[in-house]
């Protein structure tokens, strides 16, 4: 029997993109909207494909004529759910320089840093 603290930093990378996108805000994305956000977590395409594949196995997600719709979930919120850390961080999703870090807190992990208006767009708030 395998115990979650056994998981490897891959697994946990995929655990933790299907954890966002099963809190993504929008109903339905395109395509490119959605693997942005799982390129926040691993930008290796092989591993994209195989959480997309995932998501659609569990149920979080199904695909249709390159949209996506989101089956599950619930929304991230900003009050309890992102955190921020003054320090020299870059964003994980455009690479800019910043000084405040915004931290989303899942289940299966904490993903960030992001800027302010990327951890919207990453949420699907923008």
């Amino acid at each position: 029997m395998t115990d979650e603290t056994d998981r490897t930093p891959r697994e946990e990378r995929i655990e933790l993109a299907l954890d966002l996108l099963a809190n993504l805000e929008h109903e339905t994305l395109p395509l490119p909207a959605v693997v942005d956000r799982v390129e926040t977590v691993t930008t290796d395409p092989t591993l994209v494909r195989r959480i997309l594949d995932e998501a659609e196995l569990r149920g979080i997600l199904e695909r249709e004529e390159g949209r996506i719709r989101v089956r599950r979930g619930g929304y991230v919120s900003f009050e309890r759910q992102v955190v921020t850390r003054d320090g020299e961080f870059d964003c994980r999703r455009c690479g800019a320089a910043l000084s405040t870090g915004h931290f989303v807190r899942l289940d299966a992990g904490e993903l960030g840093p992001f800027g302010s208006s990327c951890v919207r767009k990453v949420l699907g708030r923008e």
